[in-house]
């Protein structure tokens, strides 16, 4: 059992609720998922499910329209506050505190995926020095050309001094929704579909400052998964694994209430520790002062604090835990959907692991132990019979973390989008979505896998 609250469980009913089957993909194009000419053999994965389109580059920040923001150029170009565009007053709803800011504000071009999308999911990589943060908003036109309304995303900082990061409850229009991190059309059996959307992005600072947040990558994952209780089997590729640490989430059972008590709620932050130390980051002695010094690895309470989204009240927040992660030196991270277990592997094969987002009943995945409305665990390589290593925070110390699990069984619970719980209703499923991190300067490898999917 890892779902950090029921929230997370409604969202997941909600979707399902939401979801039938979607008529036929279109084809698709280089924003899309393709086969990496390396991967392994294997069925090949539906084409046009999933669409990838992030802003990172010089140019693309020069591409938007900017209302007192300015690109700036050099090894990670980025997009800061230059002159304010007016000033506000924001009344954060979880400390009721009124504080004025001054803001600036970027808006993408139009973006027009090769999938019209029944769910987009964004997320951010950037750096709030204290006394800043940032907004994400979505707007888009649905396929019959009617508009959206801009949604809010994100209310987002690095840290908890200033504004309480947070997602937006209650966003809706009748026809789509926000659920805590993700955009859903209403009905999708209805055949609306969003067509195309535009990010918005608003950066604000403390009046006469002179700070200013600092957003090296902002873009979403919009995708069109059909209704499926399974998916096909694929064939395995070759034995690799990977040598990330091992955390569990359930040493720290009764920690921090205020961040949702440890244990099977940490699942999302303490699989997204892992990943950073992978790559050789982590917080520092000092960042860590405050964690109890009598609990064990406290660089996972540290994760907990600053992934927790104080409305969702719990630390799964998605892109949260992708712009945490971000927050580190050089590293990036997204949020996405892999199409197939032959493209997870891909990655694996060249040195990048994945955090993967699943439910599932006991019996359904063998070794387990346990079943979930929601958990997230680490995929760090497969056995020579193609059979997942995963680095699975639900167990009961460090030790116990690495397990095996039957290849497909896996992947089938994790890339479904519907299943039956325990009392026979049907219930959502993520269809593939996972949180990927990588170094800015990737190994020419790591580049070309990561191209493939759409990230880079």
């Amino acid at each position: 059992m890892t779902s950090s609250t029921p929230r997370r469980t409604v969202l997941a009913a909600a979707l399902a609720a939401a979801g039938t089957a979607a008529t036929a993909a279109p084809a698709a194009a280089a924003t899309a998922a393709v086969p990496d000419p390396s991967a392994a053999p294997g069925r090949a994965p539906e084409p046009g499910l999933v669409d990838n389109r992030f802003w990172s580059s010089y140019t693309d920040w020069r591409c938007g329209s900017a209302a007192g923001a300015r690109a700036v150029a050099g090894l990670r170009p980025g997009l800061v506050l230059d002159s304010p565009a007016g000033r506000t007053d924001y009344t954060d709803p979880h400390t009721g505190r009124t504080s004025a800011w001054e803001y600036a504000s970027w808006t993408s071009p139009v973006h027009t995926p090769t999938v019209p999308a029944t769910e987009v999911i964004a997320s951010w990589n950037a750096h709030t020095p204290p006394g800043t943060w940032i907004q994400v908003e979505l707007s888009g036109t649905y396929s019959d050309t009617t508009a959206t309304p801009w949604y809010v995303l994100g209310r987002w900082a690095s840290g908890d001094g200033d504004i309480l990061r947070t997602s937006v409850d209650d966003q809706t229009d009748g026809r789509s929704t926000v659920w805590t991190d993700t955009f859903a059309i209403d009905d999708a059996a209805s055949g609306l579909r969003l067509a195309s959307y535009r990010l918005r992005l608003t950066l604000y600072r403390t009046p006469g400052s002179g700070l200013t947040p600092t957003v090296w990558r902002l873009g979403a994952m919009a995708s069109d998964i059909p209704d499926r209780f399974t998916v096909p089997a694929t064939a395995p590729g070759p034995a690799h694994e990977l040598a990330v640490p091992r955390y569990s989430q359930n040493t720290h059972v009764g920690q921090y209430p205020e961040y949702d008590n440890g244990g099977e709620a940490w699942c999302s932050p303490t699989s997204s520790q892992m990943i950073v130390e992978y790559w050789g980051r982590g917080p520092s002695a000092e960042e860590l002062a405050w964690v109890n010094p009598a609990f064990d690895d406290p660089q996972v309470c540290h994760a907990a604090r600053f992934t927790y989204d104080h409305q969702y009240q719990g630390c799964g927040n998605w892109p949260f835990n992708a712009a945490y992660a971000a927050t580190y030196p050089d590293l990036t991270a997204v949020v996405t959907r892999l199409r197939s277990l032959t493209e997870l592997e891909s990655l694996v094969r060249v040195g990048i692991p994945a955090i993967t987002s699943q439910s599932f009943l006991k019996e359904e995945l063998t070794g387990a132990g346990y079943g979930t409305a929601g958990h997230l665990m680490t995929v760090i390589g497969f056995t020579p019979e193609g059979d997942v290593i995963a680095n699975d925070p639900a167990s009961p110390d460090n030790e116990a973390v690495r397990r095996v699990y039957d290849r497909r069984e896996w992947e089938n619970i994790w890339l479904r989008t519907k299943r039956y719980d325990a009392n026979g209703k049907v219930r959502g499923g993520t269809g593939g979505v996972c949180y990927i991190f990588w170094p800015v300067k990737s190994a020419p490898s790591q580049h070309r896998a990561l191209q493939a999917l759409g990230l880079v």
